[in-house]
């Protein structure tokens, strides 16, 4: 049974877009905006353009906004499935519209079934989806670090992990030592560590999901203070979905041109 896993950045996080926030709605789309709009991409199976895919991203997020004084993340759905089940609300609704039309008549949007609220394995989440989503939220507490960080740090950090530059090449790019370019680098790994775990705390309504971090190889709390080895992979773990993430804007990026 799927337990629910509420803390204080969950709450906030709902709190703030019941409120109407526009910087919080702003931030939840486009940290998983991309996720959204490639999974309708993925439902339509050609049947939908890109200029479609775009609009209904837009319908999901008024719908999502219009259901969030109904949603309850006690009763056990994941973030993921929240996400999902709204954007397939609104996919159905234009397949029926669509098949209506065909058959000369008029089909009335369906009343938003909130059954989706309760953990579910119908809802049609695979694992691609759900990894899309985890990534999704590296790549917002990356972004958050960056705006968080001294530019010099954070272009040590991009240049060693995300670029994959030599220790000694970034040092003798940027005019300092290795061992502080290896010190900089370190505070902001840590820097990174700890908003990993403020943004999925703030996305996480399940245990499965809070747990998600270590089945990817980040290790955000070492038990013994992160060693070199430790850090190493966690380096690693990073840059593969932070690239990957790249790859899903740059495409996601396309369709949006393509539909202008």
């Amino acid at each position: 049974m799927t337990r629910s896993v509420l803390n204080s950045m969950t709450t906030n996080f709902v709190a703030r877009l019941r409120a109407n926030d526009q910087a919080t709605w702003f931030e939840l789309w486009e940290t998983f905006g991309p996720v959204v709009r490639s999974q309708l991409a993925k439902w339509g199976k050609g049947r939908i353009g890109s200029e479609t895919v775009r609009d209904l991203s837009q319908e999901t997020l008024a719908a999502l906004s219009g259901s969030i004084d109904r949603y309850d993340p006690a009763k056990g759905a994941r973030f993921s499935t929240w996400l999902l089940a709204i954007a397939k609300h609104v996919l159905g609704d234009e397949m029926d519209r669509r098949y209506a039309q065909k058959r000369g008549g008029n089909k009335k949007a369906a009343n938003f079934d909130e059954s989706w609220m309760v953990a579910s394995a119908a809802m049609g989440a695979d694992e691609a989806y759900e990894a899309a989503v985890f990534r999704a939220k590296v790549e917002a507490a990356i972004r958050a670090i960056e705006k968080e960080s001294d530019f010099t740090e954070f272009t040590i950090y991009r240049l060693r992990v995300l670029e994959g530059h030599s220790g000694k090449q970034v040092a003798e790019d940027l005019g300092m030592s290795e061992p502080t370019v290896s010190r900089r680098l370190a505070k902001v790994r840590e820097s990174l560590r700890a908003k990993l775990r403020e943004v999925i705390a703030t996305y996480s309504f399940t245990p499965e999901e809070a747990g998600e971090a270590a089945r990817n190889r980040l290790d955000l709390e070492p038990n013994k203070g992160p060693t070199a080895s430790d850090d190493a992979a966690f380096d690693e773990a990073v840059s593969e979905i932070y690239h990957r993430q790249v790859e899903l804007r740059r495409r996601d990026q396309a369709q949006r041109l393509e539909s202008r």
